[in-house]
């Protein structure tokens, strides 16, 4: 139906033009028309716009619409519901892009999810990663070595090596391939501990003993090379000796925690503890002070001014500690003076040796500052020094208690000195492996003695054969 004109509203209700009437659902709201049938006939009741909003609700609360009447057609809507769903842009693009695009995007979800993980455990990655730069920066880096030799920190800086060598040879002291590799190994395995733990190495080529001859002092020269020392190095406290023919067998001990924080507990002062020389100690006579008439002195470990080893002879120079203070600059004055060499260099066999016995037996205060290390602490002796069987628990070297060195003392007259050094430096790489090392040397040797074990197999059933052969002839 046409309408001439814009229906309008009455006042009274209802609407201008005719079939448009409807009643108002309540006096509030605007009216809804009701809807007409084609019968003349109405709904059952008027459809107002809050129980159409209400229905509305009803059916937003859903997921999915679903018609009352499905039939087969609703079972075919719930089955391709479950399909997966196709997306042919999305497979237009990765054609027109690469098929690369699914594995940056599982590489973009591992890298979220290792940030999630990593976030949520933040705090345990600074203290990992702290302790990791820690590692890198003082043990792996040469900034351990600086925090060594701080005087403040590691204190490496106070010790100095002092190694007597030869490394210019010449006609006066003519050495051959064996003791060019004797002396090429003692020096580089004293290098490497002297830049490990940040120490001083002094080397110094006793081919110059030579100019002490006119003085009467050759093999005198110690005294001489430790004065020469302690005025290089001003800062320096202690000074090591050690002989050419040494080796240390544990390089990852240090001096500090081998021996000086612990100088109580790792030395004595009564040389009866073991004595023999069979000196008689301590001094009793009245005119001397309490401490000197003392079998350990004033007992402190400031006091100790000398540390040496004794073997089955006596003392041991081969290594030996002096540190610098009055009391040594008197010592080593004494010990230098050419009276005592001229009147007794034909009574002193080992030289500068038996002239620090010497003092010590006739000197009341040299004994308040000195103190005896047991000689394996720093100076075993192989098989063949002291003993050719190599059994005495106080002298010779054991690789079950890891010694700190060994020293080939006497491996001149009558023994082989590079092989004895060799076999001493295979035997502290052996001891001194790492984990990897280990592991790898463990599947090596397995090998070796499966190998060795099929031999024997072999050689049992060769010998079985040949038995029964022999009974059947």
């Amino acid at each position: 139906m046409s309408l001439s004109r814009s229906p309008s509203p009455q006042r009274g209700g209802g609407w201008a033009s005719p079939g448009l009437t409807t009643p108002y659902n309540s006096s509030s709201r605007r009216a809804s028309p009701i809807r007409t049938y084609p019968n003349g006939g109405s709904g059952a009741s008027n459809v107002s716009w809050a129980s159409a909003q209400a229905k509305s609700a009803e059916v937003r609360g859903y997921p999915s619409f679903e018609p009352r009447r499905q039939g087969f057609a609703g079972h075919l809507r719930k089955f391709s519901a479950k399909l997966p769903y196709f997306n042919g842009k999305d497979y237009a693009d990765k054609e027109k892009l690469g098929r690369g695009r699914g594995r940056v995007a599982r590489a973009k979800e591992v890298l979220a999810f290792v940030g999630r993980v990593a976030w949520r455990f933040r705090l345990r990655l600074a203290v990992v990663s702290t302790f990791l730069l820690c590692v890198l920066l003082f043990y792996v880096t040469p900034l351990h070595r600086a925090y060594r030799r701080s005087s403040m920190l590691g204190g490496g800086n106070k010790f100095v090596i002092i190694l007597g060598a030869n490394e210019g040879g010449g006609v006066m002291e003519w050495k051959g391939p064996r003791e060019w590799a004797i002396e090429r190994d003692s020096i580089k395995n004293k290098k490497n501990y002297a830049k490990r733990w940040g120490y001083e190495l002094e080397i110094v080529d006793m081919s110059t003993k030579k100019r002490y001859a006119h003085e009467w002092r050759e093999s005198w020269e110690k005294a001489d090379i430790f004065r020469n020392a302690m005025r290089k190095y001003p800062h320096a406290e202690w000074f090591w000796w050690v002989d050419l023919n040494t080796f240390i067998m544990e390089p990852t001990y240090s001096l500090q925690s081998h021996i000086f924080n612990q100088l109580n507990r790792v030395t004595y002062r009564d040389i009866n503890h073991y004595n023999p020389l069979n000196i008689s100690h301590p001094l009793t006579e009245e005119y001397l002070d309490e401490n000197t008439r003392s079998a350990i002195g004033d007992g402190r470990p400031e006091s100790i001014n000398l540390l040496v080893p004794q073997d089955c002879s006596g003392f041991n120079l081969g290594s030996f500690f002096m540190r610098r203070s009055v009391w040594t600059d008197r010592l080593l004055d004494i010990w230098w003076d050419p009276v005592g060499y001229e009147q007794k260099h034909m009574e002193w066999e080992h030289k500068e040796q038996d002239a620090l016995e010497y003092l010590y037996t006739n000197q009341p205060w040299i004994r308040p500052h000195v103190a005896f290390l047991p000689q394996r602490r720093i100076n075993s002796f192989p098989p063949g020094a002291c003993g050719e069987k190599g059994d005495n628990p106080k002298i010779h070297y054991s690789s079950l208690d890891r010694d700190f060195l060994v020293n080939m003392a006497g491996c001149e007259w009558g023994r082989d000195c590079w092989k004895e050094m060799y076999n001493y430096r295979q035997l502290s790489n052996r001891l001194n492996r790492n984990p990897w090392e280990r592991f790898k040397d463990g599947i090596s040797e397995g090998f070796e003695a499966m190998l060795k074990r099929k031999k024997v197999e072999k050689k049992t059933e060769k010998k079985e054969e040949e038995k029964k052969e022999e009974k059947k002839g």
